[in-house]
């Protein structure tokens, strides 16, 4: 009984010590949507003894940072107008298969954080989130069609972000592993090496909508290696981050073939097992770090050659994709103007079902935004969006995507413009209410003379979105 007393005492010592050491964060401005708004600064606290070497001096002015910090956002929304819950359109986005005159009060995102410096040297980062969609699907069996929820339709976490990072592996640049966020557009870790100026938080918004290539699916995390570099440590106003992952987000890799049968010499790999995706950006801030510009490349192989019977070869591939992006925004203290376009090709991606042939698709895509003061608490925004997701479509023609050759929602067939305005009601820095309309506009490009022709249509929604950050 008395090692029983004394073992409970000792463990809670121990956790009482363990949570002495207090973070306290400057939660951050109206506009950023991402880690950033969680954490800034960190106060002064209580020194965590750590092991060193002997030969190593003390270093008594470090204090550890252990933070935890979080945000979420979500809406009131009523859906003015939509295509039919049948239709595949805009199966992209948010509402998609939602039917005209559905009115919900929905979390989109839900984020639960806790960064530890483990040394001066090495931190780790750890995120949980759950992000369900408006079009969450009913449970069949032990499993639900979308959206981050249980099979009994409760909203579940997922692991988004795990990693280590070990600071200055050379003068200004990070070394990172782990499940992170990508230079694609959301990398955002103020106190390190890696940009915080790229488009998400930029743009700032993230509650009211996605950029343009994560709406479009490139990855925004990954799970991989990467190295986040400044040019000019001192200033920072110069950068670089090479990444290589798995292209497979936060899901299991799979190293055996596709189709569920398993082999150690399979003739059509598993792309998340066989191949990588390679990640690349150059990032600068000029004219007094009011002009930011980013230059963003991706490249990924998807799958081998792989048998189909619907081109008259009896094979497609090798399915691959490549992205190429430029980001400009021009920021003052109370104006913010963007730009983001890019161009992405995906080989083999689309069958033509009248040559019976396998094609390439190279997609277009632009994004323009702006978002400034307006009064005391008071902010305002604005988006226009175009995609076209093949170029060198033939409207009197009939396509279908290829399995496995592009993103699972890729639909060749469809072009879209997005529009999106509002108020942002800022009472206090960590607590923001915003009344938006929310538009996406969906053109055939079929001829209207093909059977597979569909008259034009739009998504409408109107919406009371609220987002605040929290962390101690």
């Amino acid at each position: 009984m008395f090692t029983k007393v004394l073992g409970t005492a000792l463990l809670a010592g121990l956790l009482m010590t363990g949570f002495t050491a207090k973070a306290q964060t400057t939660l951050a401005s109206a506009e950023s949507m991402n880690k950033k708004d969680a954490t800034t600064e960190i106060a002064p606290v209580t020194t965590v003894k750590t092991e060193a070497k002997k030969d190593d001096p003390i270093d008594t002015s470090w204090h550890p940072q252990r933070r935890v910090w979080g945000y979420t956002f979500g809406d009131f929304s009523y859906v003015g107008h939509a295509p039919l819950v049948t239709s595949s359109l805009g199966k992209e986005n948010n509402y998609a298969n939602v039917p005209t005159g559905r009115n919900t009060f929905q979390f989109r995102r839900i984020y639960l954080g806790y960064d530890y410096e483990i040394t001066k040297k090495f931190k780790a980062e750890f995120l949980l989130a759950s992000e369900p969609t408006e079009n969450t699907g009913l449970v069949t069996g032990t499993s639900v069609v979308n959206g981050d929820v249980t099979a009994d339709n409760k909203m579940s976490f997922y692991i988004k972000n795990i990693n280590l990072r070990a600071r200055d592996v050379w003068n200004g640049t990070d070394f990172v592993i782990g499940e992170m966020s990508t230079p694609g557009f959301a990398l955002n870790e103020p106190g390190t090496n890696g940009p915080v100026s790229l488009s998400e938080s930029t743009w700032g918004y993230r509650s009211i909508e996605r950029t343009i290539t994560d709406f479009h699916k490139n990855n925004s995390f990954d799970v991989g290696a990467a190295l986040q570099g400044t040019f000019d440590p001192k200033t920072k106003n110069y950068g670089y981050v090479l990444m290589v992952g798995n292209n497979t987000q936060a899901s299991v890799v799979n190293i055996y073939n596709g189709g569920g049968t398993s082999s150690l010499s399979p003739s059509n790999p598993n792309p998340s097992g066989f191949f990588k995706i390679f990640y690349g950006d150059l990032w600068g801030k000029f004219l007094d770090k009011k002009l930011y510009i980013d230059i963003y490349a991706d490249n990924a192989q998807t799958s081998s050659t792989i048998a189909n019977a619907a081109v008259a070869s009896g094979s497609v591939g090798p399915l691959e994709h490549s992205m190429y992006k430029a980001f400009v925004a021009y920021t003052v203290p109370k104006f913010t103007f963007g730009v983001e376009a890019y161009t992405q090709k995906l080989d083999n991606a689309v069958i033509d079902n009248t040559t019976k042939t396998a094609n390439s698709a190279t997609v277009n895509a632009i994004s323009l935004f702006a978002k400034g003061v307006m009064a005391k608490d008071w902010n305002w925004f604005a988006r226009f969006d175009s995609y076209n997701p093949d170029t060198k479509f033939d409207g009197s023609h009939s396509y279908t995507a290829v399995s496995n050759g592009a993103y699972s929602s890729f639909d060749p067939t469809v072009k879209e413009q997005f529009y999106t305005f509002g108020l942002d009601y800022n009472p206090t820095k960590n607590v923001h209410f915003m009344p938006n309309v929310w538009l996406t506009r969906y053109s055939s490009e079929y001829d209207k003379t093909v059977t597979t022709y569909v008259p034009d249509n739009h998504t409408l929604v109107y919406r009371m979105t609220f987002f605040f950050t929290f962390g101690k």
